[in-house]
């Protein structure tokens, strides 16, 4: 926490932070709720005088680490929407994917932060396990409707480098309509699906920040910055870091590489893509896309309707 605080005084400089200027927090990457919150307290005072009057603070949280003394210090902070790692409601499901709660667990943590005072709750769920079935999502998603959220981010399960299941990819299946099931039935249920992951009658607005390719402050071990055409990396290495919380890589990016990112980022989420940013060919292949109904013109902007097309639809506009 120390180092964090040093490379936060170090960030507000770089950035050249003005009082009231931040829009949004978010507190997550490993599990937040293991921390007690008197010790976030130093940081929030230390960003307090930066803080727009209104603006989302959003903390992540596992189900099992997230007792009510923990979110009730957290509420008290100024933290005001939790998102919570539920991945599913399903018991065998849990105990497959090496979570350590139980759907009761889940379901009792999202009841005491609602009581608490937090009117904004999420909740993550996972597909594509290999024993998933349209009935098992289904099954989650009912009970996520009947518990009070406002939104629900549906994450594709991918094997990554260095984890438990590396070595058994066989645990993830690439199923296209259990993707497109799972969205439909979160959407029919008023959910609008404003991002490729993320539905919500609450649209989060950190998320959409990020799709929007503002500035961003990224603090900690892993983390990552973004500042108009640099990307700053602090070391991955939890006790690096700790010794030189400013050893920090930068990454120059140039206009072609931003542009790229703005067309694929914009496709996976309502944002869309501004028509100003696009060169003359891109623009013909995106009226053809809307002539043929695979996009949306709003005024200037082209929207994409479907989320899981979004890469498709890059490539083509990319040529």
């Amino acid at each position: 926490m120390d180092a964090l605080m040093v490379q936060l005084e170090y960030e507000l400089e770089r950035f050249k932070v003005l009082e009231n200027s931040i829009e949004s927090i978010f507190i997550g990457g490993g599990t937040p709720s293991t921390i007690y919150p008197k010790l976030y307290a130093p940081l929030f005072k230390k960003l307090q005088p930066y803080l727009q009057k209104e603006l989302e603070i959003t903390s992540e949280a596992n189900p099992n680490s997230a007792s009510i003394e923990w979110l009730k210090g957290m509420f008290e902070l100024g933290v005001n929407r939790i998102s919570f790692g539920v991945q599913s409601f399903d018991d065998d499901k849990l105990k497959a994917l090496n979570r350590t709660h139980s759907s009761s667990t889940a379901k009792e943590a999202i009841g005491n932060a609602f009581n608490i005072g937090f009117k904004n709750l999420s909740l993550d769920l996972i597909y594509n396990y290999q024993t998933d079935s349209k009935e098992l999502m289904l099954k989650d998603i009912i009970q996520a409707f009947e518990l009070p959220i406002n939104h629900i981010s549906a994450y594709e399960l991918t094997i990554e480098e260095h984890t438990k299941f590396f070595n058994q990819p066989q645990k993830a299946k690439a199923d296209e309509e259990l993707a497109f099931f799972v969205a439909d039935e979160i959407t029919s249920r008023g959910f609008a699906h404003y991002e490729i992951s993320n539905f919500g009658d609450y649209q989060s607005y950190h998320n959409k920040g990020y799709w929007k390719l503002k500035d961003y402050i990224g603090l900690g071990a892993g983390a990552v910055g973004f500042l108009k055409d640099k990307r700053f990396y602090p070391s991955k290495d939890i006790l690096d870091y700790i010794s030189n919380p400013l050893n920090i890589f930068i990454e120059e990016i140039n206009s072609d590489e931003l542009q790229t990112e703005k067309i694929f980022l914009g496709l996976r989420s309502v944002v869309g893509i501004d028509e100003l940013i696009l060169d003359e060919g891109m623009r013909k292949r995106a009226d053809f896309l809307v002539q043929n109904k695979k996009l949306k013109k709003v005024e200037k902007r082209y929207i994409n309707d479907n989320f899981f097309l979004a890469d498709e639809l890059a490539l083509y506009l990319l040529g």
